[in-house]
């Protein structure tokens, strides 16, 4: 787990930030805070976010009560890319981030935009599970992390090489104000995602 010191710090000034951020010490009290946020009926949406799919929360959600834009379920790609925008104006759009800098800023990295675009402006709520795995002591590291740790294994995931890792993801992002508790943190005490 990370050190108590830069969970405690990164947490204080998300919150400074505006953003609206808490601990939870382990994946499944993570999952249940998040829950906790989606009101019943919701519509929800989501991003590419590893972090979701390997917690359970995606699985959580497609089982509940509520609105789910599921662009897993497209038949074909026309209707994913039309499942994505409607994502941008759901209620609620969960997603990770892949770095955030323990003065309270979050950074992403993108290939369509999707994710990015609904952090930045869409849903009325952001719900971002983020593992200890990705807190960094400053921005300078964030980034490295971003375009080193997160780009790399999503191209692999993918089917590229660590190389062709700026061919799928393209689009950077840095996040410094919450929109006053619009994007909400839940920093989970194990590793998640990349």
């Amino acid at each position: 787990m990370a050190d108590k010191s830069l969970i405690e710090e990164t947490v204080k000034n998300l919150n400074q930030n505006g953003f609206e951020a808490c601990f939870c010490q382990t994946t499944k009290e993570a999952v249940e805070k998040a829950l906790s946020l989606i009101p019943e009926g919701a519509s929800v949406g989501f991003g590419g976010s590893m972090s979701c799919v390997d917690s359970g929360l995606l699985d959580k959600v497609r089982a509940g009560s509520y609105k789910v834009i599921d662009r897993e379920t497209a038949k074909d790609s026309a209707e994913r890319k039309a499942m994505m925008k409607k994502a941008l104006t759901a209620d609620i759009f969960l997603t990770s981030f892949n770095a955030v800098s323990k003065n309270g800023s979050v950074f992403n990295i993108d290939g369509n935009g999707n994710r990015v675009a609904a952090i930045t402006f869409g849903p009325d709520s952001v719900i971002a599970l983020v593992g200890v795995n990705k807190l960094c002591n400053d921005e300078e590291s964030a980034k490295e992390r971003v375009l080193k740790t997160a780009a790399v294994k999503n191209a692999l995931r993918f089917g590229k090489t660590a190389a062709e890792a700026d061919s799928i993801c393209n689009i950077y992002q840095k996040v410094v104000r919450g929109g006053r508790g619009r994007i909400k943190v839940i920093i989970c005490g194990e590793e998640l995602g990349y």
